[in-house]
């Protein structure tokens, strides 16, 4: 359950990346075109109980998958959570059913550093100026600031 007293570290998307570049790669996702590694990403929302959707990009590590927000607690973070860690993305019509485990900040630097590397001109402005060069301590300062998930396909 979501703890009020706990700040939260959260950038919310302005207008153009919710009402046009979301939608626009929602939209291309669902006809089966990954932009990037996108996928759409659903959960059950903690208070509705309705499907929630929204664009996320699968990290793939030496094998492993991994889903990282750099925005912060976002609120589909916070869905992954209620509900136990259960999700899935789709691609097309591809739907694959994940459990996610989050991972503990000492355990995010080399997720993080592949994230940045993958994909820093999109995303580098939510990391404070660190970035894949950057060293660990740098990256391990950040890291409770982003939210790292590794998922087994259910």
């Amino acid at each position: 359950m979501d703890n009020p007293e706990v700040e939260r570290h959260y950038r919310k998307p302005g207008w153009f990346t919710e009402n046009v570049l979301n939608k626009a790669v929602i939209g291309l996702t669902r006809l089966g075109v990954s932009v990037w590694g996108s996928r759409i990403l659903e959960t059950k929302g903690r208070k509705s109980g309705e499907t929630r959707t929204t664009p996320v990009n699968l990290l793939d590590v030496d094998g492993s998958k991994y889903l990282v927000c750099p925005r912060g607690e976002s609120q589909w973070v916070r869905n992954v959570r209620a509900d136990g860690g259960r999700l899935t993305l789709l691609v097309g019509r591809r739907r694959t059913r994940y459990v996610a485990t989050e991972l503990m900040d000492g355990d995010k630097v080399p997720i993080l550093r592949a994230y940045l590397r993958r994909w820093k001109a999109e995303v580098g402005m939510f990391f404070d100026g660190v970035g894949p060069e950057s060293s660990d301590d740098e990256v391990a300062a950040i890291a409770k600031r982003h939210p790292v998930f590794i998922l087994a396909e259910q």
